[in-house]
C-alpha cells in the first residue's frame, strides 16, 4: 500500500495542469448554470402567477417534467437525441442548456414556497396604489422572495456543483473526467476519488461560507 502512494502522487503532480483545467471548467459550468438557472427559474416563477389558466397549467406541465426526470437523461435526450434531428451542440452548450431547463424548475419551485409565505395584503395595497403587475413583480415581490430564498437558492448551487460530476459522460474535461482519467493510469481508485471528495467538499465549503456571509451582511429576515 505505501508503495502505491508514491506513485500516486507522482501521477497526480504530472498532470497537475490538467487536472487545474479540469477543475477551473467545473467551476466555469458552475456558475453558468447557476446564472442562467436562476434568471429561467425567475421567469418561469413569474409566468406561474399569470392569471391565465393555460400559462399556469404549462409551468405547472415544465416544472413536474423536469423535476421529475432525471437530469442524465435531460443530458442524454439533448447529446445524443438532437443530432438526429439536425442539430448538434457542443458537449458545453448541451450541459448549460440541460443544466439551465433543470435548475430553472427547482429555482421556481422555491421562490413560489417562498412566495406563499408573503403577506399578501401589501400586494394587494400596491394594486390598489396604482402599481401594474410586472412594477408589483419587480419591486415587492422578488426582492422579498430573493431575501427569503436564499438558503434554497444557495443549495440549488451546491447540487449544481456536484451535479457537474455526471458531465463526463458527454466528453466534457471537467474536474471529475480528469481524476478519473488519473485512476485509471495507475488502478488507484481510492485515492484517486478520495482527493476528488475532498475538492469538491471544499467548494461547498466555500460556497455555503460566502452565502452565510452575504445573509448576515445584508440581515435577511428571519435569519439568524
Amino acid at each position: 500500500m505505501n508503495e502505491g502512494m508514491p506513485a500516486f502522487y507522482g501521477d497526480l503532480f504530472e498532470q497537475s495542469s490538467l487536472i487545474y483545467l479540469g477543475l477551473w471548467a467545473t467551476i466555469k459550468l458552475t456558475v453558468v448554470i447557476s446564472i442562467t438557472g436562476f434568471l429561467l427559474g425567475i421567469v418561469i416563477f413569474f409566468l406561474g402567477l399569470n392569471a391565465n389558466a393555460t400559462v399556469r397549467r404549462l409551468v405547472e406541465g415544465y416544472k413536474s417534467f423536469f423535476i421529475g426526470t432525471p437530469l442524465v437523461c435531460i443530458i442524454y435526450i439533448l447529446y445524443y437525441g438532437l443530432p438526429a434531428l439536425g442539430l448538434r451542440l457542443s458537449p458545453f452548450e448541451v450541459l448549460v442548456l440541460g443544466f439551465t431547463l433543470n435548475v430553472g424548475a427547482y429555482n421556481a419551485g422555491y421562490l413560489l414556497t417562498a412566495y406563499n409565505g408573503l403577506d399578501k395584503s401589501q400586494l394587494e395595497a400596491a394594486v390598489a396604489q396604482g402599481f401594474k403587475s410586472l412594477q408589483v413583480y419587480a419591486y415587492i415581490i422578488l426582492p422579498q422572495l430573493l431575501k427569503s430564498s436564499t438558503p434554497a437558492l444557495t443549495n440549488q448551487v451546491i447540487y449544481n456543483l456536484k451535479d457537474s460530476s455526471i458531465a463526463f459522460l458527454v466528453q466534457y474535461p471537467e474536474f471529475f473526467a480528469r481524476m478519473q482519467e488519473l485512476a485509471a493510469g495507475n488502478f488507484d481508485f481510492f485515492r484517486a476519488y478520495l482527493f476528488a471528495a475532498i475538492v469538491y467538499l471544499i467548494l461547498t465549503t466555500v460556497i455555503f461560507l460566502f452565502a452565510q456571509y452575504i445573509e448576515r451582511r445584508n440581515h435577511w429576515p428571519g435569519r439568524r
